[in-house]
């Protein structure tokens, strides 16, 4: 009995021990905790603000670490500035505008719209002149595309009487063999070279057979005068056809009929733009009347006709 009562009070003290070393381990560490201050949820109004500055600069993310740098992406540009240009033809649209073809030197041919260029009062009135080099912009990426500003360059002749006509002719030409949008910088040159030799009355024959040629090289369809497609060089007292589709042949009878018979003299004097000689004036102007209609299907040209019913060009 006695044995056994010693035993429980032993077991009770240790118990009691027990529960005094969980309490002091629980004061311990709710003192440590009391010790190291808790980490803060919010922030202050000025670090706040601070990063909202930062974020919308693009300095930092949402956390406040260093953002990803962002590059903008570059879009295309639609807009071009002071183009040297030329009206070839104009057409009126909707009531005050007009819709102008325009030969560019770095964008080739191009539509554009004039915006109230028909009004009385319009700035452009007196600017959208053809055969007059022009400073021009425009904006838009459409087939058609807006004129948003023109200024008049100058330095060179009007053309009146017969070279008027000439030049609406080259005119023509351009319209009809240049693509949109198809840049020819040489061509461009040589056109403003023909507006000048036809405005100081060179004679438009030369003029017109020099610009011809020059036309059809740089759109792709002139070939060498001065050898045959079997690459034997062409000699003055021989006679040649011209292959729409290959170039300078001999002569022969089994060669279409219509095609004309042209002196190699001609043909070497319009590869060195020489037209000094009669027959090669008359000539020239038999063979590049058969490839321009031959090249445009047979369409005939309007002033090309006018040409021939005034001076026989």
């Amino acid at each position: 009995m006695g044995t056994n009562d010693g035993i429980r009070d032993e077991a009770v003290t240790l118990h009691r021990a027990d529960d005094e070393t969980d309490e002091d381990a629980d004061r311990h560490g709710a003192a440590k905790r009391r010790a190291v201050p808790a980490r803060s949820t919010s922030t202050a109004p000025g670090e706040k603000a601070l990063r909202r500055t930062r974020r919308a600069e693009g300095n930092v993310g949402e956390e406040g670490m260093p953002a990803p740098e962002r590059r903008a992406a570059r879009e295309p540009s639609h807009r071009i500035a002071e183009q040297p240009a030329f009206v070839l033809h104009s057409y009126a649209y909707r009531e005050t505008s007009l819709v102008i073809d325009v030969f560019s030197r770095d964008h080739g041919r191009l539509a554009l719209v004039a915006k109230g260029a028909k009004r009385p009062h319009s700035a452009l009135r007196g600017v959208l002149q053809t055969f007059q080099p022009l400073s021009m912009s425009w904006s838009g990426k459409s087939e058609m595309r807006t004129l948003t500003g023109a200024e008049w360059v100058g330095g060179m002749l009007p053309l009146t009487g017969d070279a008027l006509l000439c030049g609406f002719y080259v005119n023509e030409l351009l319209v009809k063999f240049c693509a949109r949008e198809d840049a020819h910088p040489q061509l461009f040159h040589h056109y403003v070279v023909t507006l000048t030799r036809l405005a100081h009355d060179e004679p438009p024959v030369q003029v017109l057979r020099s610009f011809e040629r020059v036309l059809l090289r740089e759109t792709g369809y002139a070939m060498a005068l001065d050898r045959t497609v079997a690459r034997k060089p062409v000699t003055p007292e021989g006679r040649y056809v011209f292959d729409p589709e290959r170039g300078v042949r001999e002569a022969a009878s089994e060669l279409p009929a219509h095609w004309p018979v042209i002196s190699g003299q001609t043909l070497l004097d319009m590869e060195r733009d020489d037209y000094h000689r009669a027959q090669t004036v008359a000539q020239s102007k038999t063979l590049m009347r058969f490839l321009l209609n031959t090249y445009l299907g047979g369409v005939p040209l309007a002033t090309r006709q006018i040409l021939l019913d005034l001076q026989n060009l």
